[in-house]
């Protein structure tokens, strides 16, 4: 079943370039920084679990913002996952994978997006039937160069890069064949937030959203 969710989140992130990674420390700004996004062309949204104020935000996103799919990331644990199912995350992010998190996936009513970045972990994830995965750290790991060296030898995993990645390099990660989207911040800056200025994030979204047509 497992398998088969994330295969559909991998042809939910085809049609959006970006997924706006998104670290929310006042779970009032949540809604208004949501739908600025989804108004700019980014319906797909990560919400990280790593404030206080996350899950709450995560909930009045997936409540009050119908034109959003929101998922949350930094899923560590399994109970991270159910916490965030319960809050109606639509889906779940990780870093990495463990043995925990494998056979919490399974039972889940969501997809599940785990992390790679290496051969092997790329190798174990195809094993158990995953055809995408996030590559995190990307710029530190190796960044396109690294994702590019993947294609030949691993060719049956698309990957979702997240991690130094801003609207300067995100064009050479769309460029290639095995990624399917990337994951930003850049689209939803601190400042931006705490000022209450969404219609720049509006607009950065919006740029954001035209990266795909560039390819």
């Amino acid at each position: 079943m497992h398998h088969k969710l994330n295969r559909q989140l991998c042809d939910e992130l085809r049609t959006v370039p970006v997924v706006p990674v998104l670290t929310i420390e006042n779970a009032d700004s949540a809604v208004p920084l949501a739908r600025a996004l989804a108004s700019g062309g980014l319906r797909i949204l990560e919400v990280t679990l790593r404030t206080p104020a996350a899950l709450e935000g995560l909930r009045r996103i997936a409540r009050e913002v119908p034109e959003a799919m929101v998922g949350a990331g930094t899923v560590l644990k399994p109970e991270h996952g159910q916490d965030a199912i319960a809050a109606g995350a639509r889906f779940l992010v990780s870093p990495g994978i463990t043995p925990s998190l494998v056979r919490a996936a399974s039972m889940w009513t969501v997809p599940f997006l785990p992390g790679a970045a290496t051969p092997s972990e790329v190798m174990a994830l195809t094993d158990l039937g995953y055809c995408a995965a996030k590559f995190f750290p990307a710029e530190p790991m190796g960044g396109v160069a690294i994702l590019k060296s993947f294609v030949a030898p691993l060719p049956n995993m698309l990957f979702c890069p997240t991690g130094g990645i801003g609207q300067a390099n995100a064009p050479s990660y769309l460029a290639l064949p095995n990624v399917v989207a990337i994951g930003g911040s850049w689209v939803a800056p601190s400042d931006a937030i705490a000022a209450g200025d969404w219609g720049t994030i509006t607009r950065l979204a919006h740029e954001a959203s035209r990266l795909r047509a560039l390819r």
